[in-house]
């Protein structure tokens, strides 16, 4: 079963992310075993998710973690999927995926889906993540970076493409879970917002100074925890580091704010060797992967 093919014979019901069930005009292999064929043929489509609302089956999981505190996707410069950016139909309708990250910005309507199809495997083959910052699509290339902003408030939102949808009239992206909590959309099911596209050149300059490091210069090197759309998102992960990690020193945790992201940095170190002990701490504490970074 894939997110992608589940979703799509439930369309009128649903929107896009999950297995291909009794649907017999969409094909039924998943991308691992289309990717074994000799041919490509069009991603494998996901039952249409529904989302939108507290649905029957949909909605938060049991037990979710602080949704306030994940952060937003890290935009990076990755190569096409192989197949997922083929042409396919979907209910007789035929998409043509961009095949490169040519400047695009369009307004329509965002849905989201949740814990349904959690655990079933996207149009990228990935296992979708309701509490991951990702997004569906119909046309813009996987993966790929988007910023989405609600029209109404302002608020906006990084996710990586990584799935197709949503087949639903009048909707134009569908978001995890997570990323539609922190567009303030989960409650009224969809909402107005603008999404464009993250061009490899302005991935560039957002990681500017945010780059993996093997080796740097002494005195900067820092531990990268997060980038959030909203200040007090970031804030509240400084105030719970400082609280938690009591080993660090006065003014140790900082919030960069740069290319409308405000970035949480511990730091500075001499060295990454320096620094990988506080970065083990950190990963055993609180489940965050920092980024070794250079200011």
């Amino acid at each position: 079963m894939t997110a992608f093919g589940s979703r799509i014979c439930a369309a009128s019901a649903l929107s896009v992310a999950a297995v291909l069930a009794g649907c017999g005009s969409v094909p039924t292999a998943p991308l691992t075993e289309r990717e074994e064929a000799a041919q490509s043929p069009p991603p494998a489509i996901s039952q249409p998710r529904r989302g939108g609302g507290y649905y029957k089956d949909d909605g938060p999981g049991d037990n979710p973690p602080d949704l306030d505190r994940i952060a937003d996707a890290e935009p990076r410069v990755e190569p096409l999927h192989r197949f997922a950016n083929n042409p396919y139909s979907v209910f007789g309708v035929a998409y043509t995926p961009m095949k490169s990250h040519a400047p695009y910005k369009q307004r329509g309507l965002a849905s989201w889906y949740g814990r349904m199809f959690h655990g079933q495997r996207t149009a990228s083959g990935e296992p979708y993540d309701m509490y991951a910052m990702t997004g569906a699509h119909t046309t813009l290339p996987i993966p790929s970076y988007v910023r989405v902003t609600s029209v109404r408030s302002g608020r906006y939102v990084i996710v990586r493409i990584n799935d197709r949808g949503p087949f639903h009239a009048g909707r134009l992206i569908d978001l995890s879970y997570a990323a539609a909590h922190k567009l303030g959309i989960v409650t009224q099911g969809s909402a107005l917002v603008e999404v464009e596209l993250l061009t490899p050149d302005e991935i560039v300059r957002m990681n500017d100074g945010a780059t993996t490091l093997s080796a740097a210069s002494e005195g900067s090197v820092y531990l990268q925890l997060g980038a959030f759309s909203a200040r007090a998102n970031a804030e509240s992960l400084r105030a719970r580091i400082v609280r938690e990690l009591s080993e660090l020193k006065e003014g140790a945790v900082q919030i960069l704010q740069r290319d409308g992201a405000f970035r949480v940095h511990v730091g500075p170190y001499r060295s990454r060797t320096d620094a990988a002990p506080v970065a083990q701490s950190i990963r055993d504490l609180f489940q965050i992967a920092p980024l070794f970074v250079t200011r």
